[in-house]
């Protein structure tokens, strides 16, 4: 028994070890200098009708705030902000690229726009059901709201 104890304990350990490795690799800017719409493929993964990579710097370049998590030059994350800059922000988009989900990617982007916005009174999300245990594992908390879509504009054009 201790055997297989030190072994799952080894391959924990070894895991951590790769997602470390794999972290230390990743980079985060608040800064949109440099970037252009040919290192931000791959993301809306699931939506029907995405936002071109051109629409998607349109989105982050008017943002109040953002976070990218770059891999030697490639977008692999993203989150943003929009925000009257005195008592609120809303985070409309949060996304990590599907092959580096895992990793801790999401939740230091998310730790990293909430500390930039930290002065504000209330930072809010809309979200699906099935993500809210990530968001309260970051110290969010749930709440009721409501919103509107209009699916005809989902891609911005």
């Amino acid at each position: 028994m201790k055997a297989e104890r030190t072994y799952a304990g080894e391959v924990e350990v070894a895991r951590r070890e790769s997602a470390y490795i794999l972290l230390e690799m990743i980079s985060y800017t608040e800064t949109m200098d440099n970037i252009t719409p040919e290192m931000l493929g791959g993301f809306f993964e699931g939506w029907p009708n995405p936002p071109s990579p051109e629409t998607h710097l349109k989105i982050l370049r008017g943002s109040y705030s953002v976070v990218l998590a770059l891999d030697e030059g490639r977008v692999v994350g993203f989150v943003n902000a929009i925000s009257d800059g005195h008592l609120m922000a809303f985070l409309p988009l949060l996304e990590v690229l599907p092959e580096y989900r895992g990793q801790g990617i999401g939740s230091e982007l998310v730790r990293q726009i909430s500390q930039t916005l930290s002065g504000l009174y209330a930072l809010d999300l809309i979200c699906d059901s099935d993500v809210q245990p990530f968001y309260e594992r970051l110290g969010w908390l749930r709440t009721n709201g409501m919103s509107a879509r209009n699916y005809n504009r989902q891609s911005g054009t």
